[in-house]
């Protein structure tokens, strides 16, 4: 075993595919292959389950995940401090809601480059239980994501709070208007967002329990849908004070409860952030330096 091994492993299972991760890895699909099985002979179990349409780490495999990580981890620290380089170099792949990246990416990027040019940038957007798992699972090495979340593998620290409002058609007069509609009618994203989970609360507690929902998978899509006054969705006030002000539209504030988000930044526990990530988390960190505690 190598430290090349690992590297093929690991990318094995971020791929989930041998000729995925031996694309990435700039090598073929045989030498993955007998790479893995070389593996499995030493460590005598098989550590990926193979089917013809996907493969996943065993329970061994995640074992040996979670070392692998590990190992890399010290390899590449030490590389950093013998080196003596003092430039902070790297890749850091970090996960964000589409919502929140619209508004922060940009922004972000630009204060990373200013102060670390030599860093890379790895974005991924998708939903609070998909980023969550990443992290855990070593995907991604940080999430913004919305609290709470209690998970003991997991540092979080505080970020912000936005306000959620409901945004509808321009001529759309109040609430209650809005919640009499017939049939009513809702742009939503994906099972498992966040603003879909609120909204739908929000409607059971209106005592609503059906409405025709049209599902989309961007921000721009629910915002056109809306403005044709197809129905309304629930998205964060920044998002539309910062992008659609102009697009005619309207929003009402929510009660605390459903209206309040909490964002926290999520990271391992058991992998001291290497320089790279500890630079982008210190542009947020140094502003905010307290641990966000999850309510019991």
């Amino acid at each position: 075993m190598n430290i090349n091994d690992l590297k093929l492993f690991e990318a094995v299972s971020y791929y989930g595919s041998f000729t995925k991760a031996a694309k990435a890895m700039f090598t073929v699909q045989s030498n993955v292959s007998a790479r893995i099985k070389s593996l499995e002979r030493e460590f005598g179990t098989p550590l990926f389950s193979r089917t013809s349409h996907k493969v996943e780490l065993t329970s061994a495999g995640e074992i040996l995940m979670a070392y692998s990580k590990k190992i890399n981890h010290l390899v590449a620290e030490a590389k950093q401090s013998v080196g003596g380089n003092q430039i902070i170099k790297g890749q850091v792949k970090i996960g964000f809601l589409e919502t929140m990246m619209a508004v922060e990416g940009p922004d972000l990027v630009k204060r990373l480059t200013v102060k670390h040019p030599f860093i890379d940038l790895n974005f991924k957007s998708a939903m609070r239980d998909e980023l969550i798992n990443d992290v855990i699972n070593y995907k991604l090495d940080a999430a913004f994501v919305p609290a709470p979340l209690n998970h003991s593998e997991l540092e979080q620290h505080y970020i912000k709070k936005e306000n959620i409002v409901v945004v509808a058609p321009k001529n759309c007069k109040s609430l209650d208007s809005l919640v009499k509609t017939f049939p009513l009618k809702a742009i939503v994203f994906d099972e498992g967002c966040v603003f879909r989970e609120r909204l739908e609360a929000w409607l059971n507690n209106k005592g609503v329990v059906q409405y025709h929902k049209t599902t989309m998978n961007s921000v721009e899509g629910v915002i056109n849908f809306i403005e044709s006054g197809i129905g309304f969705s629930f998205l964060p006030y920044g998002i539309i004070s910062t992008f659609y002000n102009n697009r005619k539209l309207t929003t009402f504030s929510l009660p605390r409860e459903l209206g309040e988000l909490t964002t926290v930044l999520i990271y391992r526990k058991d992998l001291p952030p290497l320089s790279a990530l500890k630079a982008f988390t210190d542009l947020y960190l140094d502003e905010k330096p307290h641990k966000y505690e999850s309510p019991v």
